[in-house]
């Protein structure tokens, strides 16, 4: 079923048997008038509105009016796959809603370069825009022109943020997502006035999901000339929803009813639709938003913290497909592959069939004329130890290209072999074209938590420079089985560093180094991939080191930025280490059926609390991926004012050490612009992109916590940065020049 355009009111229509019990005074008639006039609510009068939602019958929509000004709550029940009803979407009396305002955003072409329409600007994720309204001449004159303030959309105030906004110049609307309900939000751009909101209600897999708040985007699509928004909630369904009013797009999804259920799609795990999965089975939601290419909804998945499981059980994070247009399933890529596909021999000792994760939990990126959609992994279970899952475990830690019309594997490769490093894939992978030896090449890169840059030709999967084959440390843990190998790339160099030795140890002062020498001497420290270790008391282990660690080198918050006009990579990454400490099974958890886990990643504090290593601390590097060669590097801002004021430091000259912190990188046509991440201060800086002088610096209320985008409305270029931090909830920071300017 294909849709029709966008009628010019903002109430679409829908079925009005969904009101089997009419509130005392108004018969169905009554309401179907109220429903035709949009004016009609400000004269219902109060006292006679219904107080709560009638009881429909399963499968049937239920619109009521709601206490307040020009809106509509609604509520979507359907009787599930086991008989019980299942609140799919709404809720009684005010859970979930939607606030609905006149349709008045004329249809434009949705081509415009000041548009961001996915979570990375575009399906490359570059997180490139070529607005040069704000350029070096005029950039410290920036000022906040709007806060939207996106803190209480959940039960506890949010102060992570991680889903940056997308804007759309067809619809005229900023659209993003706020709190742990993920609830959406329509923003005017030039305001920040919110137009509408949407969310699912309170229910038991919202309770279950591991992670809540994050999302990071929404997607978007014109269907026969109506904008749609689909979301991936923290339960795992889907909703598309009318860019233009915020309700669920009637027809769409196997019920009707705009809400896709992706647990019945995920594979074969029995689950509740009411309660999700048992425990023992598994966990399973969604991290990124889903991304469309080409009419097809393309849905990532993940599953629980990798360094918290004690089960060697759990489900596969599949990657699913939809219509755009009628959300009618498309295909599925088993991410563990099943016997008779490709890769499933990586899997030895029939461990296919029990282990989960290797989810997708960064975003996606795609070539559409390419008909490529990009999808990178994590780990199976567990992150840190996989004796469990002898082999080299496809298609985890790997970057895999998928046709997105039949679901089939084009190409892959796999970056880390039997993960046990907590390595997994933390970026989108990003989309230019290069030119080496003269050759032009449609490129993508890969920046990773290891601090390497992977390059490959998008369309074949070659690699832009060699790889070599390293022999690397093997695992002492009974059981483990690593792969005595590791692919290194020949080129880019690495951009942190890798490895922990004595001579990496601060060195501010001779007191410092010898107690930073005394701290590692119960560690284990090594190279790249040195391997975990048991928790030993009589030996005196208590774990190995891993540079970079589960926050180091590159990571979730900000990442990279590429410039397609110059071929150039802005990298920004961490100088961060992890020592997991794993313990039997049973010591984590008493039920636990594995021989090894841990409590968590696991850090390693440094003397005085100061750092363990050298600085700097955080960085943003310039490489040119037509050479494979570093241009530059910068520290991620100054120098935190907990090692400035440090009384162990008095006298010493640091210099400029930079924040322990992501910074949030985009590049513009004029500039690199980036704000210090969450940890540094509140704060954005103008880089000039050549040479790496700094530019200007505009102050912010609160730092960074994500990716920032920007977007040209109405002739004037906004820069939206998501905010939050430790004593600073989260927000949206909107910033223009002045006007006339």
């Amino acid at each position: 079923m294909r849709h029709s355009p966008r009628p010019s009111r903002s109430w679409a229509r829908f079925e009005w048997n969904a009101f089997p019990n009419p509130t005392p005074g108004h018969s169905r008639e009554t309401i179907r008038r109220f429903a035709d006039d949009t004016d009609a609510l400000a004269r219902f009068p109060r006292a006679s509105r219904p107080s709560r939602s009638p009881d429909p019958e399963p499968g049937e929509l239920l619109m009521f009016p709601a206490r307040i000004p020009n809106p509509s709550f609604y509520s979507i029940l359907r009787r599930g796959r086991s008989g019980l009803r299942t609140l799919l979407v709404g809720a009684a009396a005010g859970l979930t809603l939607a606030l609905l305002l006149p349709d008045t955003t004329s249809a434009q072409d949705r081509t415009g370069p000041g548009e961001w329409a996915t979570w990375g600007g575009d399906a490359g994720s570059t997180r490139w825009s070529p607005l040069d309204q704000i350029h070096a001449g005029n950039f410290e004159e920036l000022q906040v022109v709007w806060r939207w303030k996106a803190a209480n959309f959940g039960p506890t105030p949010d102060n992570v943020y991680r889903a940056t906004p997308i804007y759309v110049e067809r619809e005229g609307l900023l659209f993003t997502l706020a709190g742990q309900r993920r609830t959406v939000a329509a923003i005017e751009p030039a305001t920040g006035e919110t137009v509408w909101l949407w969310r699912m209600p309170d229910n038991p897999r919202w309770a279950k999901s591991e992670r809540q708040n994050y999302g990071k985007s929404v997607g978007y699509e014109v269907v026969d000339g109506r904008g749609m928004i689909y979301v991936l909630t923290p339960g795992f369904w889907l909703a598309a929803l009318d860019a233009q009013t915020g309700l669920p797009v009637q027809g769409f999804g196997p019920e009707g009813n705009g809400i896709i259920d992706l647990m019945a799609d995920i594979g074969d795990y029995p689950y509740d639709p009411v309660t999700g999965h048992d425990p023992e089975v598994g966990h399973i939601t969604t991290s990124a938003g889903p991304l469309v290419v080409n009419g097809v909804i393309v849905v990532p998945s993940t599953g629980q913290q990798g360094y918290y499981q004690v089960y060697k059980e759990n489900i596969a994070s599949n990657i699913l497909a939809y219509d755009a247009a009628t959300g009618e399933k498309l295909w599925r890529f088993n991410i563990i592959p099943q016997p008779g596909e490709y890769g499933n021999d990586t899997w030895e000792d029939g461990s296919w069939e029990y282990t989960g994760n290797l989810g997708s939990w960064a975003p996606i990126s795609a070539d559409p004329e390419l008909g490529l959609v990009y999808i990178v992994t994590k780990a199976g279970t567990n992150d840190y130890y996989g004796g469990h899952r002898p082999g080299d475990g496809l298609f985890g830690n790997s970057i895999v290209a998928i046709d997105v019309e039949t679901g089939e594997r084009a190409w892959h490769y796999q970056l880390v072999r039997h993960d046990v490093w907590n390595y997994d894939i933390p970026h989108a992978p990003q989309l230019l074209d290069v030119t080496i030896d003269g050759e032009r090449i449609p490129a993508i890169v890969q920046t990773t938590k290891q601090s390497f840059v992977y390059a490959f030709n998008r369309e074949t999967g070659e690699p832009l420079w060699p790889f070599e084959y390293r022999e690397v440390p093997q695992s002492d843990v009974p059981g483990e089985q690593l792969s005595p190998v590791q692919p290194f790339p020949t080129k880019p160099a690495a951009y942190e560093m890798q490895g922990l030795s004595e001579d990496d140890l601060i060195d501010f002062t001779p007191e410092l180094n010898e107690l930073a020498r005394e701290i590692i001497s119960n560690f284990r420290i090594g190279p790249l991939f040195n391997p975990p270790a048991v928790e030993n008391e009589e030996e005196g282990i208590v774990a190995s080191i891993h540079c970079p660690g589960a926050n180091g080198g590159t990571n979730i918050p900000g990442g990279s930025a590429v410039d397609p006009e110059t071929g150039i990579l802005y990298v920004a990454s961490i100088k961060g280490c992890s020592a997991p400490r794993l313990l039997p099974g049973t010591e984590v958890d008493p039920t636990s059926n594995m021989d090894y886990a841990t409590r968590g990643p696991g850090g390693v504090g440094g003397p005085m609390g100061l750092p363990l290593w050298k600085p700097p601390y955080g960085r943003i590097t310039a490489i040119d991926m037509n050479t494979g060669e570093h241009l530059w590097w910068i520290p991620n801002g100054d120098t935190p004012e907990s090692i400035r004021d440090h009384p162990a430091l008095e006298g010493v000259d640091v210099g400029r050490t930079g924040q322990r912190s992501h910074a949030t990188p985009l590049v513009t046509s004029t500039l690199l612009i980036y704000g210090e991440g969450r940890g540094g201060e509140p704060r954005i800086h103008a880089v000039d992109k050549r040479t790496g002088e700094e530019l200007g610096i505009v102050e912010l209320p609160g730092p960074t916590s994500t990716a920032p985008m920007t977007f040209m409305h109405e002739g004037r270029q906004y820069l939206t940065f998501p905010v939050a931090g430790q004593g600073h909830t989260a927000e949206l920071v909107t910033l223009a020049l002045p006007e006339g300017s």
